[in-house]
C-alpha cells in the first residue's frame, strides 16, 4: 500500500487494556483552566516511570461546562482502577486544587467510580460543606481565594492504551513536520490523548534491556545511528523515526485517530521526505488489541 508515495508496512499496533478516567476542569477564564489542565497531566507520558498515562482531551465553551465557565476535559489513563485512582487524587489535591479559581467535575459516569474530592474536603479543616444535587454530591472547600469546588467522585471505564504507528523520515526535521500534522489532525478526535510532549515520542522502546533493572530499552532497530552496527528495520535514506502513540476510551477511537494521524502524515508526502509508516509490536504475544496498518486506511 502506497500513500502519496509513502509505503504504508504490513504490520500492526499492539495496544493494551488499561482504565480510563476522565475530569473536567473550568475557571475563571481559558488561561487559568490551561494553566490546572497542563500541571495536572504533567509527567504523565508512560506507565512505564509515571504511573499514569494523561492529556488534555479537549477545550471546552463556558455553554458546554457544568458551571458555565471556560473549561479543559482530561483523561486519564491506568493500569488497574487503584492506580489510576490514586494518581487522580495526588493530582487533584497537589494541581488543581492549588490553582486559581479551578473547579473540578466528573467527566464520565457510571457505578464504577473514583474519588474525586471525597478526601480532598478534609483540607478544609472541617469548615468544608457539601450540596447534593440529584445524585451528584459536590464539596466546597474553603480555600485563600474564595472556594474550592469539587465534585466528590467520578466515573471510570476500561479503556485502550498504546495504539502507536511509526513515521520514517529522510531528516529529523521532514519527521517533525509529518508528526506536528498527524497531532493536529488527531486532537480533533473526541476521546484520545497522544500523552508523550506534543503527542511524539522519539525514544521507541522495546521490552528488557541487557541491564536487568531495567523494563524497557531504546529500539535499536529504528535507531539511524545503529544502522551500520546492529540489525535494522531502516533503510539507507532513513535518517529519523518518530512515534505517535494514542490512547482512547475504546479501541474503535483508537482506531479512527490513528487512520486521521496516518493520512495527515501520508499528505505531507514523499517529495517532502516522508518515506514509510509502519508500527510497533510484540508479535500479538503482550496486548489484547491489535491495529493492522493497512487494514485501518482500507
Amino acid at each position: 500500500m502506497i500513500i502519496n508515495g509513502v509505503t504504508i508496512d504490513d504490520t500492526f499496533a499492539e495496544a493494551f487494556g488499561m482504565k480510563a478516567t476522565r475530569v473536567l476542569i473550568t475557571a475563571i477564564n481559558h488561561r487559568w483552566a490551561r494553566y490546572a489542565a497542563e500541571a495536572m497531566t504533567g509527567f504523565a507520558t508512560s506507565i512505564i516511570g509515571c504511573g499514569v498515562e494523561a492529556g488534555i482531551e479537549a477545550e471546552l465553551p463556558a455553554e458546554e461546562t457544568p458551571d458555565g465557565r471556560d473549561g479543559i476535559s482530561v483523561l486519564l489513563f491506568g493500569m488497574s482502577s487503584k492506580v489510576l485512582g490514586k494518581q487522580l487524587a495526588n493530582r487533584v489535591g497537589q494541581c488543581l486544587l492549588t490553582a486559581p479559581t479551578t473547579a473540578v467535575f466528573a467527566g464520565m459516569g457510571g457505578d464504577k467510580t473514583l474519588d474525586l474530592g471525597r478526601n480532598i474536603r478534609f483540607f478544609g479543616d472541617g469548615f468544608q460543606t457539601s450540596k447534593l444535587i440529584g445524585e451528584r454530591r459536590y464539596w466546597r472547600v474553603p480555600v485563600m481565594d474564595g472556594e474550592f469546588l469539587c465534585e466528590e467522585s467520578t466515573g471510570y471505564t476500561s479503556a485502550v492504551g498504546g495504539g502507536n504507528f511509526q513515521v520514517l523520515a529522510t531528516s529529523e526535521a521532514q519527521a517533525l513536520n509529518a508528526c506536528e500534522a498527524a497531532i493536529d489532525a488527531m486532537r480533533k478526535v473526541p476521546n484520545v490523548i497522544m500523552p508523550f510532549p506534543g503527542g511524539v515520542v522519539r525514544s521507541g522502546s522495546k521490552i528488557g534491556s541487557k541491564y536487568s533493572e531495567l523494563p524497557a530499552s531504546t529500539h535499536q532497530v529504528y535507531c539511524p545511528t545503529l544502522k551500520g552496527i546492529t540489525d535494522t528495520q531502516l533503510t539507507p535514506e532513513i535518517e529519523s523515526v518518530l512515534e505517535i502513540v494514542v490512547n482512547g476510551v475504546n479501541d474503535s477511537d483508537v482506531r479512527i485517530a490513528m487512520r486521521a494521524g496516518i493520512e495527515a502524515a501520508c499528505a505531507v508526502g514523499a517529495q517532502q521526505g516522508v518515506k514509510r509508516i509502519s508500527a510497533c509490536n510484540y508479535g500479538g504475544k503482550l496486548g489484547q488489541f491489535h491495529f493492522h496498518l493497512r487494514e485501518i486506511l482500507a
